[in-house]
């Protein structure tokens, strides 16, 4: 029997996602130096694991509130406050969920009608089209470009707007490119937000990996009369390294977090209540540990970055989350034939720019939250490549 005309036909046009295609070709092979997988190679540090082993002993298995643990959503309150410098009602603005992704997911079906357009900028994440898609809104990318480290400019947004825009999706630091925005820029895009009445929808989950000592992160949602017309979107999987514990958090207003809880209670109900109590502890004592973990990025990235440019292949430097986005134009090959002919001769695994859209081409994207020690021998297996080629 076929499945294919009960497929819905929305599912059938969402591509398969692109990191999935090619990291298939390297299941089975313990001989890869994998640069691909997007997750620190920390594991979570010992003492939020010790609150979820204990959490377990102690028998605390049930559900929680719809909208996450009262304590956790406080811890998140002050958290954000103390970082971002906005303020949410724990009580109705405050939503844990289950990674950015369902946060995402929620955000975009408990704000879009069909046809509403949802502005992006690319390269990015691999959810966001999907996740507008599989909400019956219209994703609309804006191109990042290179000579611009990968920012975003106000007056690229505004081109791409009609009078079916809704919503603007934010990230930065940004995956894959590392690419951060100063505040003057960000500040041109708040502008043009509150000008055409656009919702936007930002995702921070790196927003504590930055390097450079003279620059702040800063959130839009933090910027005048934005944190009303703005969902911030973070989570414990990057600063923390917690992606298995697979626990996020949105801060909204009232009225959109209790249409986005609405969708969570039936399609979700709660996040697990192991992973919030480790995020209690997470928050409360970790801010030690990701300052380590920060540092050992850091220095990684110099390393990285380094070894690309003096092998020819020209690489900003990424002010934060943990990627390199070298520019391999120059050696003619399609971003899928140079990460294919990498891995099939050096044994090195690398992500296709491509797979974070159409204008990733011609970019690979190479994670540094990976040792140190295997990152030499990467870099060697590029350079090796790198001059096969020329």
């Amino acid at each position: 029997m076929s499945f294919n005309d009960k497929i819905a036909e929305k599912v059938k046009e969402i591509p398969r996602s692109g990191i999935r295609d090619f990291f298939e070709l390297v299941l089975g092979r313990d001989d890869v130096i994998s640069l691909g997988v997007g997750e620190p190679d920390f594991s979570s540090p010992w003492h939020i694991r010790e609150a979820a082993i204990y959490s377990l002993e102690k028998g605390e298995t049930s559900y929680t509130s719809n909208l996450g643990m009262e304590k956790l959503r406080k811890a998140i309150s002050a958290t954000v406050q103390k970082q971002f410098n906005v303020t949410y009602d724990y009580r109705s603005e405050v939503l844990v969920t289950v990674g950015v992704s369902e946060a995402l997911d929620l955000a975009c079906r408990a704000l879009l009608n069909p046809g509403d357009e949802v502005i992006y900028h690319e390269p990015c994440y691999v959810s966001y089209d999907p996740s507008i898609s599989l909400a019956y809104g219209c994703p609309i990318s804006v191109p990042a470009r290179p000579e611009n480290n990968f920012e975003i400019r106000a007056e690229e947004i505004e081109k791409k707007m009609t009078n079916k825009s809704k919503i603007l999706i934010l990230n930065f630091p940004t995956n894959p490119t590392g690419a951060v925005m100063k505040q003057k820029e960000l500040q041109d895009i708040a502008d043009l937000c509150i000008a055409k009445d656009l919702i936007v929808i930002t995702d921070e989950i790196y927003s504590e990996l930055v390097y450079e000592e003279d620059y702040k992160h800063v959130s839009i949602a933090s910027l005048p009369e934005m944190k009303s017309r703005s969902i911030l979107l973070h989570g414990f999987s990057k600063a923390y390294a917690m992606t298995g514990f697979r626990l996020g958090y949105s801060c909204a207003p009232a009225e959109i977090t209790e249409a986005m809880m609405k969708i969570h209670q039936y399609s979700m109900l709660c996040a697990p209540i192991t992973s919030q109590v480790a995020a209690i502890e997470a928050l409360e004592n970790g801010s030690k540990s990701v300052e380590k973990m920060r540092r050992e990025y850091k220095s990684r990235r110099d390393y990285m970055v380094g070894e690309f440019n003096d092998m020819g292949l020209p690489c900003h430097m990424p002010g934060g989350a943990f990627y390199a986005f070298p520019d391999i134009r120059g050696t003619g090959l399609s971003s899928k034939n140079f990460a294919t002919e990498l891995l099939n001769t050096e044994s090195v695994a690398a992500v296709p720019g491509d797979a974070f859209g159409a204008s990733g081409e011609g970019f690979l994207r190479c994670c540094y939250a990976t040792d140190i020690n295997l990152i030499k021998s990467a870099m060697k297996g590029f350079k090796r490549f790198v001059d096969s080629i020329k």
